[in-house]
């Protein structure tokens, strides 16, 4: 028997996303956002409000990245999403973390987080909800968390999950099925 719980985030797992951007002096920006998701092949949708310092960077750079956070990098991660670059003028020179400038479009790419798609913002949603929408340029990520083919592997990503229940971190587990195979049996 299920037991009502009222109104919740009951979506699990959230990915732990750091959303990066300069400002229109080319200062970095990063924030920590679990409300993120791919709307198409390549397209990304994050549903951040306008009053974030990075929205904001967004609206004026018209660019930015999405870096995938890992378990060696939960606590920056973590710090991210805690500070806001609204009243934290040296937020992330504090992590002393490294930024590269993207080849592909006007924003910056973390070293330290392993995974990063580079984006042109596509469009800004507003009304019942608000969301950036961004087409996907490029991604890269380190050789460290490929795998034979050149893809990334799940398995060495780590990658960092979001539990709105019990506001934990998780790690992604091991993989239990493959998709598009599981439920031939139904067809």
């Amino acid at each position: 028997m299920k037991k009502d719980l009222g109104v919740q985030q009951a979506v699990f797992p959230m990915p732990v996303l750091m959303i990066a951007a300069y400002d229109e002096n080319g200062k970095v920006n990063v924030m920590n956002v679990a409300w993120g998701q791919i709307a198409s092949s390549d397209t990304i949708a994050l549903f951040i409000s306008e009053g974030h310092k990075t929205t904001k960077n967004i609206r004026k750079t018209k660019a930015f990245t999405v870096s995938i956070a890992d378990v060696d990098h939960m606590d920056v991660a973590d710090y991210f999403g805690m500070a806001s670059g609204n009243t934290v003028e040296d937020k992330f020179e504090r992590t002393k973390y490294h930024v590269v400038k993207s080849t592909h479009v006007n924003a910056p790419i973390i070293e330290e987080f392993p995974v990063c798609m580079e984006c042109e913002l596509e469009d800004i949603v507003e009304g019942s909800i608000h969301a950036v929408v961004g087409k996907i340029i490029n991604v890269c990520a380190d050789e460290s968390v490929l795998d034979e083919k050149g893809q990334v592997d799940v398995d060495k990503l780590h990658a960092l999950v979001f539990d709105n229940f019990q506001r934990g971190y998780y790690e992604v587990g091991k993989k239990v099925g493959q998709a598009w195979d599981a439920g031939k049996k139904w067809l």
